[in-house]
């Protein structure tokens, strides 16, 4: 006859103690640690880097002003709304001082999320036009006068 043994309710395994990884999975363990340290680095890093695109308050709708980081839809109509009434923002100042809700830190940090107030004018380069049409070509220049007389060739070359 056998005799067969009860264990009881099924249960977890043991928990693992001790050391039980050689020191080639230790070291590869702590490599691949450093790399998702890594990574977890440079994804934090590029997170925190400005990565917006710059938006003119002065020639923006609704939609683009509302892209700025602090701008939301309420915002964005109180500034559509003013600028329609008074004329462009000059600067951070200017918006501040016009527009409900919007005071000097939330004007300075706008600024710093990507709003912009105008553009200056390029600086045109030399010859170009406002049209686009290039520029025209300089007259050529006359050919020199001679003074010894006579046209054509002569023996001392100068004459065009």
């Amino acid at each position: 006859m056998h005799k067969t043994y009860d264990a009881g309710p099924a249960s977890a395994p043991a928990p693992l103690t001790g050391n039980f990884l050689t020191s080639a999975s230790r070291s590869a363990l702590r490599a691949w640690r450093r790399a998702g340290l890594a990574v977890a680095f440079t994804l934090a890093m590029a997170g925190m880097s400005p990565a917006h695109a710059e938006v003119d308050v002065n020639s923006a709708d609704e939609v683009g002003l509302a892209t700025v980081k602090g701008i939301g839809p309420a915002t964005a109509k109180r500034i559509l709304t003013e600028r329609e009434q008074n004329g462009a923002f000059k600067d951070a100042a200017d918006l501040a001082d016009r527009v409900p809700g919007v005071g000097p830190k939330s004007a300075a940090n706008l600024q710093e999320a990507g709003l912009t107030f105008g553009k200056p004018p390029a600086a045109t380069a030399a010859g170009a036009r406002k049209d686009g049409k290039p520029a025209p070509k300089p007259a050529p220049k006359a050919a020199p006068i001679c003074t010894t007389g006579g046209a054509g060739y002569h023996a001392h070359r100068r004459c065009g």
